[in-house]
């Protein structure tokens, strides 16, 4: 079954040039000059000078002006590299082989999606009555440029009508269209402000959906903070739409979501107000009498549902074992009083799934997976041994499937399929692709170092054989460290460039990630984030110290919460890397809560308005109030999207402002603002190579190579 995962100010602004600062290549940059209109907040007696407010407005001319004089000076950088073309035809070329998605059953009708290899988005295509592939949805015929993608796809149960979400310039917003699946024809009019939502079919009546009231002010900025769950009955209009759960002005949820069992027996409605724990109801669908019923009714765990034999319910949850177990509890008495350990807590991070009558139960085991097979009475009927060492992910389908697929990879394997034989264990290959890159050239290895503190953290470090540990080596320091989110071992087409140069790429698991459970996500929220910095930084100064790379060749890169990694990381030891990639990072930890859903995440991050001693401590780090007059930064790269409506582009202005005005030195600050673009979900192939291209190119440029320093001479693994 599938469970729903949620996880102004204008001025007038003069464009001149500025004194002059060269890059590591004596390039002249001539950075526009951001105009300073101060606006001073007090938090508990202290003032602070927002130097740069103004640009919170995205939809000031001014603000437009900025954004486009900004990406005249970035580009024209860019342009110079001698490489950077070099760079955009290797990635496009192997980047341009296909892909093809397990296949799914909906109704009469087997479904998968492809990519041809450069398509800017996938293709979702089935088979015919005679077994023949045909294109059902090509998202790539949305729109001229590619930047309307497809996002969640949801069918009746009869498999005859579907549901499908589309983002358009990569907004969270979305619009939801209800297509009849004989015909291929539209069915009704569409809906429309839908955001953080999944689309959960009751019969072949209608669905559950959700989302947030229209904000006043921009709806790419503007805070949403009350999110509510709504049911859509086929042939009626949206302004008739019934809201089912959160509609109680007092009580605000920001993320709400409802799912339904497999035998549509049971709504489960998820009610959270950060990214972590959430309350978790119960209705039963059978009785049109029936109240909501309440199995957690507090936000000390994330709970949810997984599946049900009749009236017992199986539910997946951290309450009281931080790295998550399986229980079972009857409908008629849910509470956590009452439930009884199915598949018990481990010293590894489990992650559960059904299909074909059995519940498969995914480890990570120092992040990289293990995955047993149990039956619906809890016993184990066998380890899956995997392809290799790496990450799994799948095993999950209906109940009456004969048949279940799962995927594995590394981070110099790329993805295969498999197809898994549920009653004796054996797979088969499904689909492996045919790339023009050589994976038994490469290596991956684990080890483990020291923090600050003491605490061993993982990091897995990938590089072609053989490179010479001189400290020369150019290397991305990868890192994320929040939201219980786990680094787990993938193939990356862009890393795989990357490395072709000679580069090594290495991700640590910091603290504030989900590799190690409950305890160790904790360890790195609120108070205690700096651990995620330390760990980061000790990362580094491993590389360092074992020869693999030195300060000179050494670049951070991270996105989103990984943004505010490498920001706060290169304002606290700008000396130890040479090049810094923040990408539309949460840089600005005052005011992040005040922008669209940004107040979600305060469990990790605590607020400015919580209480002195926490502004204190959000204000000691965060990158926008600690640049410094006079230092040497490295040479820098902000990559955001002008329709990010998740981490808004507003962060990355103003550090990038900060950076341009106090930056002492040669090392360039740039800011590449990809238009027509948001958080990075559904961005099209062409704009995400353009991308790679430009990043890759300004690193290696920064740390002094005139030329690529490894030409690529890949063969197909034979």
């Amino acid at each position: 079954m599938k469970k729903l995962l949620i996880p102004i100010f204008t001025v007038s602004l003069v464009f001149t040039a500025c004194e002059n600062k060269k890059s590591a290549k004596n390039n002249t940059v001539n950075y526009p000059e951001t105009t300073k209109k101060p606006v001073v907040d007090e938090y508990f007696g202290t003032k602070v000078t927002d130097n740069y407010r103004w640009l919170e407005d995205d939809r000031s001319t001014e603000t437009e002006n900025w954004v486009k004089a900004e990406n005249e000076v970035t580009f024209d950088y860019l342009s110079k590299i001698p490489y950077r073309e070099q760079l955009k035809e290797r990635l496009s070329e192997l980047w341009n082989y296909e892909k093809v998605g397990t296949p799914f059953k909906e109704g009469e009708h087997t479904y998968f999606y492809k990519n041809n290899g450069l398509q800017n988005q996938y293709v979702l295509y089935r088979k015919d009555k005679e077994g023949n592939d045909e294109v059902f949805l090509d998202p790539n015929t949305f729109s001229e440029d590619g930047t309307t993608s497809l996002g969640a796809t949801s069918f009746s149960k009869d498999g005859k009508t579907l549901a499908y979400a589309i983002s358009e310039g990569g907004s969270d917003w979305r619009k939801v269209i209800i297509m009849d699946v004989d015909s291929k024809t539209i069915k009704e009019d569409t809906l429309v402000d839908v955001k953080f939502s999944g689309i959960a079919w009751k019969g072949n009546e209608g669905f559950f959906y959700s989302s947030y009231d229209k904000p006043k002010g921009s709806e790419l900025s503007a805070k949403t903070d009350q999110h509510k769950l709504y049911y859509h009955k086929l042939g009626t209009p949206q302004k008739s739409d019934q809201v089912i759960f959160g509609a109680t002005p007092e009580e605000k949820h920001r993320y709400v979501g409802g799912y339904l069992t497999e035998d549509d027996k049971y709504l489960l409605i998820s009610a959270s107000t950060s990214t972590s724990g959430n309350k978790l109801f119960l209705k039963d669908l059978s009785n049109p009498s029936s109240k909501l019923v309440p199995i957690i009714n507090n936000f000390d765990s994330d709970t949810y549902v997984i599946d049900n034999r009749g009236t017992t319910l199986y539910l997946v949850t951290n309450l009281n074992a931080p790295n998550k177990k399986v229980v079972t509890v009857d409908a008629n008495n849910p509470s956590p009083e009452n439930w009884k350990d199915f598949i018990p807590e481990t010293e590894n991070v489990l992650s559960p799934s059904t299909g074909a009558g059995y519940f498969f139960a995914k480890y990570m085991v120092d992040a990289v997976s293990k995955v047993y097979q149990y039956d619906f009475d809890g016993k184990q009927i066998r380890e899956v041994t995997l392809p290799g060492v790496g990450s799994a992910s799948g095993f999950g389908g209906k109940t009456d499937a004969k048949e279940l697929y799962f995927s594995f990879t590394n981070y110099n394997t790329p993805g295969s399929s498999y197809k898994f034989n549920p009653e004796n264990g054996t797979y088969e290959l499904y689909w492996k692709p045919s790339i023009s890159f050589n994976a038994d050239a490469y290596e991956s290895k684990q080890v483990f170092y020291n923090s600050k503190d003491g605490t061993k953290v993982p990091m897995i470090i990938t590089y072609k054989k053989g490179i010479e540990l001189n400290g020369k080596n150019p290397t991305i320091l990868y890192g994320y460290g929040g939201f219980n989110v786990s680094l787990t071992p993938s193939f990356s087409i862009a890393n795989a460039v990357w490395m072709e140069q000679g580069g090594v790429y290495a991700v640590p698991n910091l603290r504030g990630g989900g590799e190690y459970g409950k305890k160790w996500h904790d360890a790195g929220t609120k108070m205690q984030k700096q651990n995620v910095f330390d760990d980061f930084i000790a990362a580094a100064e491993y590389l360092i110290e074992n020869k693999y790379t030195s300060s000179d060749y050494l670049a951070v890169r991270g996105g989103s919460n990984g943004g505010l990694l490498v920001g706060a990381t290169m304002t606290q030891r700008p000396d130890l890397m040479k090049v810094a990639l923040p990408a539309v990072g949460v840089l600005d930890m005052l005011r992040y809560h005040t922008f669209t859903a940004g107040a979600g995440w305060a469990y990790d991050y605590g607020t400015a308005e919580d209480n002195k001693e926490m502004f204190e401590y959000l204000k000691g780090y965060s990158p926008v109030h600690n640049v410094k007059e006079g230092v040497k930064y490295p040479a820098t790269l902000v990559t955001t999207g002008d329709h990010d409506d998740r981490v808004v582009p507003a962060h990355s202005f103003k550090f990038a402002a900060e950076l341009q005005d106090k930056q002492l030195g040669d090392n360039p600050v740039l800011i590449r603002i990809e238009t027509n673009a948001g958080h990075g979900a559904g961005t099209p192939v062409a704009k995400t190579i353009e991308q790679y291209a430009d990043i890759f190119g300004f690193t290696l440029y920064n740390m002094g190579f005139e030329n690529l320093p490894v030409a690529p001479k890949t063969k197909i693994k034979s």
